[in-house]
């Protein structure tokens, strides 16, 4: 994923840990899960969200649902 706005772009370790938190822990983690991956990567809680919000678009996106959750769950 490419950073957007004035967003710093991720190195390459922290997008492998955030793929590989989206793929086996979760596609919507909640707020302590969140914060741990955070942590992991050396990110802040939002930088964090943002990024598994834009994933999760982009999966979305890929496998033909809506962009935004709906009534269908994931």
């Amino acid at each position: 994923m490419s950073a957007s706005g004035n967003a710093m772009p991720l190195a390459e370790d922290q997008v492998k840990a955030l793929e590989e938190n989206f793929t086996k822990v979760s596609k919507h983690p909640d707020y302590t899960t969140l914060m741990l991956i955070a942590a992991e990567c050396g990110l802040s809680e939002e930088e964090t969200a943002k990024w598994f919000r834009m994933r999760n678009a982009q999966w979305r996106k890929a496998e033909g649902l809506p962009a935004e959750l709906g009534s269908v769950k994931d």
